[in-house]
């Protein structure tokens, strides 16, 4: 019965950091480019009461054997990378990526974060920058006079200016991938992410060669959390977590049970 107690709280404790996953999920809904995560879990040890192939005394072999498990834990919350649905904005500098890849974004103290979130803007200067005002990388600066922005699905990036009757190319936006876009770390926010050992270097291209996502002008990637997938999950993971509160209040009352034991 003691075992039965430790055992339900690690099923409560994994279940909360469940619920915990879903609410932010949920509440990120409506973010731009926003990656929906999943928590993994993983039984605890077992502990081996007889092993199954055991001798009996009479020469026979046992089939089965007796292990008792120790609960559960979480090991990891993965990002699923799944492409969001468009949506139509009809503004030049908002950028979609139709399939793998990143944007590159330039930091304040130099590092290079990466984002899919495609909702540009200009500068005092021209230059284009996320809505907190980092940089893209490679830079692209926008002439202020300019009269049309086209952004191109191959990245070329060229403006319209008043008494220049061709377009004039004032850059081009790369991508990169990574081998594992799920080791990326979020912890920055703004849906920025970093990275580490286990996504691997990034890989520079131009949109649409070397399995690197074209471009989309006058659209934005939306979240690819679905409403009623999360509900439906939160229902799961509380009815889970009341399950195992009241295997705790069992193993209690068998405790007390015991306890109240008269000769």
């Amino acid at each position: 019965m003691i075992r039965a107690l430790f055992t339900a709280a690690t099923g409560m404790i994994s279940q909360q950091l469940n619920v915990d996953t879903i609410a932010n999920n949920i509440a990120n809904v409506n973010t731009t480019s926003f990656k929906k995560s999943r928590v993994d879990f993983q039984d605890l040890l077992y502990e081996t009461l007889k092993p199954a192939g055991t001798e009996t005394s009479a020469g026979a072999t046992i089939p089965e054997g007796i292990q008792v498990g120790h609960g559960v834990r979480p090991v990891s919350i993965a990002k699923l990378y799944s492409q969001g649905n468009m949506i139509q904005t009809g503004n030049p500098l908002d950028l979609v990526i139709e399939g793998d890849g990143f944007f590159q974004i330039q930091l304040p103290d130099g590092t290079t974060a990466y984002t899919r979130d495609g909702s540009f803007k200009m500068d005092q200067n021209g230059q284009v920058v996320t809505a907190d005002g980092y940089p893209l990388s490679p830079a692209i600066t926008i002439p202020t006079d300019n009269t049309q922005i086209t952004v191109g699905s191959d990245g070329i990036v060229s403006v319209m200016q008043p008494g220049n009757n061709t377009p004039t190319n004032v850059g081009t936006l790369q991508l990169v991938k990574f081998v594992n876009p799920a080791g990326l770390d979020s912890r920055l926010g703004r849906n920025l992410v970093l990275e580490t050992a286990a996504s691997g270097a990034p890989v520079a291209g131009q949109p649409g060669l070397n399995g690197i996502g074209t471009l989309e002008q006058g659209f934005l990637e939306n979240s690819n959390v679905q409403v009623v997938e999360e509900i439906l999950n939160l229902i799961i993971a509380q009815r889970a977590y009341e399950a195992n509160s009241k295997v705790i209040q069992t193993s209690d009352e068998m405790l007390q049970t015991a306890n109240n034991v008269r000769r």
